[in-house]
């Protein structure tokens, strides 16, 4: 059974910090609150994007995501932002953070180069155990998010499942576990929201 309160208790014995919010409303103004006047970078995210996080934030910010302009040019300018916003595809309840990724430069984003990284996640991502996690993001949010990209993959097409498939489209090139905070970070929070969104 997922339990928000045993997750945060444990993401932050392992230096994050976790905070958990009633709603998407609540979280979209904790972060319009936090974030003026500074660079923010976006990572590829169904939650972002629901949130509308882009739009909001840009009011006050200098704002880059590949999802809203030029690709190359708003990767460039994200891994250069003071601040990073993304999702996760998985958090186990023990504290880890799993991350899937085609491109490379969500994951290189959470682990270097930041002053602060924020995880915004629905409790749809939360599971028990690491193993959990890790199934979760291979068998269920890249699967999903191929099928969104319509890839020519085995996930996208079949069953919704990992196939560790060598198709040129796949999409889960890399995978990075976080378990703890990295010391190059000054602050990463994880915001949890007690709502489903995002894969």
């Amino acid at each position: 059974m997922k339990n928000i309160e045993e997750t945060i208790k444990n993401l932050n014995k392992r230096g994050f910090t976790a905070k958990n919010f009633k709603d998407s409303k609540k979280v979209v103004e904790y972060l319009v609150s936090q974030l003026k006047d500074t660079t923010i970078g976006f990572g590829g995210s169904m939650t972002v994007k629901e949130l509308d996080l882009f739009n909001i934030l840009k009011e006050n910010n200098e704002v880059y995501w590949h999802w809203e302009q030029d690709v190359e040019e708003a990767r460039i300018n994200s891994s250069h932002a003071d601040v990073y916003i993304t999702s996760a595809n998985a958090i186990a309840q023990t504290g880890e953070i799993i991350n899937i990724d085609g491109f490379g430069n969500r994951i290189a984003s959470t682990l270097y180069g930041k002053k602060k990284v924020y995880f915004v996640v629905g409790k749809n991502k939360i599971v028990e155990t690491y193993d959990d996690a890790l199934y979760r993001a291979r068998n269920i949010a890249a699967p999903l998010n191929a099928r969104r990209l319509n890839s020519k993959t085995p996930c996208a097409k079949g069953e919704l499942k990992c196939h560790d498939c060598s198709s040129p489209a796949r999409i889960c090139k890399g995978l990075v576990v976080l378990w703890g905070k990295m010391h190059s970070m000054e602050e990463v929070e994880v915001l949890i929201i007690d709502e489903e969104i995002g894969y």
